[in-house]
């Protein structure tokens, strides 16, 4: 063969068998989609047709045809049929241990109406006989129909022989025999922060509680689950999690038996879901030994954990909640039948002063925590971000991505100090949906101007993070509070909310971009994680989720609709709606 032949047959041979040359090359992808719509949520917001994935990375994002390139005979190849494919999703607040442990005993029926809540009530008295505590969590008055707490009469006539403990957050309504049994009469006072309502017309307790369900001696009445039965169930929930795309989560109040029970997990290789903690640290007892407590966080060997287990920070509560009427605001909430407020005064209940609050912030920066507080009315999150401030003085804050949780109630003040300072906002888009009716008819549309201020936050170049605080139940839709992020992501482009007309201050609705890097890359910073997830990049994990329709084009009322179709962990598929 002369040499000009032999280089046309070698020649030919590499057209010819032209696929088969990367399969001995080091650039062989194990896993490439193609033929889809693949939002990258990188720095330009790029939309390419194709990935690769190689060893659990992304290798190559692109065109169709580049990608292809990196097909070898092991290969595994998904035709997309032009699907959207997302960077996993990431879920920046949520209660797992808790939550995947609600119906472990029995099913909770959804309570819409007082009604609901005082059949649930007379049921569970039946089920358990004379004397046994009831106890109903979560069930928020805002969206209740009535808009208020079963009174304490109520609640005696639902179960004349039970204590009965009716909690929401840090606040409750409670019957005769749980007010008896707690010790909780005319003469009872509290220390610390928090408040017994009381019947100006008899002097006696109304039943109803601000942040003092620590005085209430209720006792479990419901089977004891072993600890299998808390890991099978936290794995389920895990699994629920990856069936609406998310494949990273924060635990926004850990405490030491959960941390371990994640780390048992994460060594048997059981976790589908990255963790991030925020350990919770109580409020409460001398500051020495508080301080004490967020450095021995700081210590712990999780800190240092890699991509799919770490301590990131500390939680602390701040203030009461919205949902009850106790956020601690910057004016009176003003007299209210919803609330069961009759005080004109009233702003609600701040847990911890500014000269024990400083120091905890304190504590925690120079440890290399990021320091967060549940802080949901305005005058907690102003006072926050005083306290985030004075130890800025002397040691930056910006590096230890301090946070705010919930941050509900805003200022264009509090915007502003948020993004000079380098503090983050973890905010819960569904709470507008479902919350918006009552605190509209409660606070008046002024009072809301800066409820949940998205678009001012993303414009102020504030990171602001998506959640849920997920609470009770598994079930994206069914849980308390809503987990689907595409009703998150719904929820912040449209400004709706359930049983209200028109649309929250639309001026601060999200563009979809924005609302995606809500759940992306937004998250993925609250996490330290943003050089590995949360965009999709070469030499990133290869976490992402195929879903139904083009979030991008689709008509607004859809995206609410979006199902995933597949998602992937390392590059491993972890939930298929196929099977």
């Amino acid at each position: 063969m002369t040499m000009s032949r032999a280089f046309w047959w070698i020649a030919g041979l590499l057209l010819l068998f032209g696929d088969c040359r990367d399969a001995v090359g080091d650039e062989v992808a194990d896993l490439i989609l193609h033929t889809g719509k693949v939002v990258t949520v990188d720095r330009d917001f790029s939309v390419r047709q194709a990935l690769a994935v190689k060893g659990g990375r992304l290798l190559r994002i692109g065109d169709d045809a580049d990608v292809l390139k990196l097909r070898g005979p092991g290969t595994v190849l998904v035709d997309l049929g032009g699907r959207m494919v997302l960077p996993g999703l990431i879920d920046s607040h949520t209660h797992p241990t808790d939550a995947s442990m609600t119906e472990f005993d029995h099913p909770i029926p959804e309570m819409e109406t007082i009604g609901d809540v005082l059949d649930y009530i007379r049921a569970r008295a039946v089920a358990l006989g004379p004397d046994k505590w009831i106890v109903v969590r979560q069930v928020f008055i805002t969206r209740l129909k009535e808009r208020r707490y079963p009174t304490r009469e109520e609640l005696d006539r639902a179960a004349p022989a039970n204590p009965v403990l009716f909690a929401t957050g840090p606040d409750a309504s409670l019957n005769s025999a749980a007010l008896k049994l707690s010790g909780i009469d005319k003469d009872f006072r509290p220390e610390g922060p928090g408040k017994v309502e009381i019947d100006p017309a008899t002097g006696a307790p109304t039943g109803i509680l601000r942040n003092l369900t620590r005085y209430v001696k209720a006792t479990p009445s419901e089977r004891a689950p072993s600890e299998l039965d808390r890991e099978k169930r936290l794995l389920e929930l895990f699994a629920d999690y990856n069936s609406v795309g998310i494949t990273a989560v924060i635990d926004r109040d850990a405490d030491a038996q959960a941390v371990e029970r994640y780390g048992r997990l994460h060594e048997a290789g059981a976790l589908s879901i990255r963790m991030g903690v925020s350990h919770g640290v109580t409020n409460l007892g001398p500051i020495d030994e508080i301080l004490a407590e967020i450095r021995r966080v700081a210590a712990h060997p999780l800190r240092r954990g890699g991509p799919m287990l770490r301590i990131v920070g500390v939680k602390l509560y701040l203030d009461g909640g919205m949902l009850t009427g106790s956020a601690f605001m910057r004016e009176p909430w003003g007299v209210s039948k919803i609330y069961s407020i009759d005080d004109p005064t009233y702003k609600g209940v701040l847990f911890i002063p500014r000269e024990r609050l400083v120091p905890m912030v304190r504590a925690a920066v120079e440890s290399g925590l990021q320091f967060t507080a549940h802080s949901v009315g305005d005058g907690a999150v102003h006072a926050l971000l005083d306290a985030y401030e004075e130890v800025d003085k002397q040691t930056p804050v910006g590096p230890t991505r301090p946070c705010i949780t919930h941050s509900n109630f805003m200022s264009r003040e509090a915007i502003e100090m948020a993004s000079r300072l380098g503090v983050a906002v973890d905010v819960q888009p569904a709470w507008l949906y479902l919350d918006t009716s009552t605190l509209s008819a409660h606070f008046g549309d002024d009072r809301l101007r800066f409820f949940q201020p998205l678009k001012s936050l993303f414009a102020a170049g504030v990171v602001v993070g998506g959640g849920s605080d997920h609470m009770q139940k598994i079930g994206s839709l069914r849980s308390i509070n809503p987990y689907n992020p595409f009703l998150g992501m719904w929820v912040a482009v449209s400004r709706r909310a359930k049983g209200y007309e028109g649309r929250l201050h639309p001026e601060e609705a999200l563009t979809r971009e924005q609302a995606i890097r809500l759940y992306t890359i937004n998250n993925a910073k609250l996490l330290f994680l943003e050089d590995k997830i949360g965009s999709l990049e070469a030499g990133k994990q290869a976490d992402f989720t195929v879903i139904d329709r083009d979030l991008l084009a689709c008509p607004e009322a859809e995206i609410r609709a979006t199902r995933v179709l597949s998602t992937y962990l390392d590059g491993k598929r972890i939930f298929d709606r196929s099977e």
